[in-house]
């Protein structure tokens, strides 16, 4: 579902409730904000420091108490600002929620793949959806993202380690795949690095099932204006159109597990 994004153009200010160390290089901000029916797992908010914003992916959606929660990973010098100096107490801007989520309310069996912090994106669905099986994968056990938080709310959760220190040993679409020839799945869904989400693609093609990927492209205004995040041949806008896209979208995007484009426009080859 795609929000009226010109309602929401002003960063909220709010005050972080808490924070949880996920792992060596992952923390995530939980804070208070009105959990509206137009707010769905998958979609995104603009995240402001009071110096530079970013887009982050909704990890926590917590209709109850009216919470919110966004996880980073450090990769650069904002998501290490974030890490390292911003704590409970702090305050933060929050623009959105924007874009368009996962849609699973007519099927059946959902399994869910995330790899990294792509299971971010993926977390949220458990609490909206009870047809959900998760497969978790990392590189190794230390990097695996929210084992306590899926511990402690009862969740299985199939995890899948590169170098097989926690659970399945191999890739995530390896694991996917013996799932998919035992269980009786009707969609699969996924967010992470964008070889495995193709390779979900894929999958999803050999066992006639469909299938819903979030997107990663580099955003600059999340309204749908600037154009920086289009998609060659389609035009869709991940910040608006995504980022979840469906199997027949997915299948129009000539770029999808091939190339992206840098903040300059230039291609970086996958």
């Amino acid at each position: 579902m795609i929000n009226n994004v010109y309602d929401d153009e002003v960063p909220k200010v709010v005050t972080i409730k808490e924070t949880i160390i996920e792992t060596p290089t992952v923390k995530t901000f939980v804070f208070p904000f009105e959990i509206t029916d137009d707010i769905h797992p998958g979609q995104f908010v603009m995240v402001w420091d009071f110096s530079n914003e970013k887009p982050m992916t909704l990890s926590i959606i917590d209709r109850e108490n009216n919470l919110m929660g966004v996880t980073v990973r450090k990769a650069g010098p904002f998501t290490e600002n974030m890490y390292e100096n911003i704590e409970a107490g702090d305050k933060i801007g929050i623009r959105g929620p924007y874009g368009h989520g996962y849609e699973l309310g007519k099927y059946k069996k959902v399994l869910a793949v995330g790899g990294g912090s792509g299971i971010a994106s993926l977390a949220p669905l458990l609490s909206f959806y009870d047809n959900v099986e998760l497969i978790s994968a990392a590189s190794t056990k230390d990097e695996l993202v929210f084992v306590e938080r899926f511990a402690n709310d009862g969740i299985k959760v199939h995890e899948c380690t590169d170098d097989g220190t926690c659970g399945f040993e191999g890739f995530s679409t390896q694991l996917a795949e013996e799932m998919l020839k035992t269980g009786d799945y009707d969609i699969i869904v996924g967010c992470g690095p964008e070889i495995m989400s193709y390779k979900l693609l894929k999958l999803s093609e050999k066992y006639d099932i469909d299938c819903q990927l979030a997107l990663d492209r580099y955003m600059k205004c999340g309204l749908g204006i600037c154009g920086q995040c289009c998609i060659d041949d389609t035009g869709y806008r991940v910040c608006v159109e995504g980022p979840v896209f469906d199997k027949k979208q997915l299948e129009q995007l000539s770029e999808f597990g091939k190339y992206r484009r840098d903040a300059s426009g230039s291609i970086v080859k996958y």
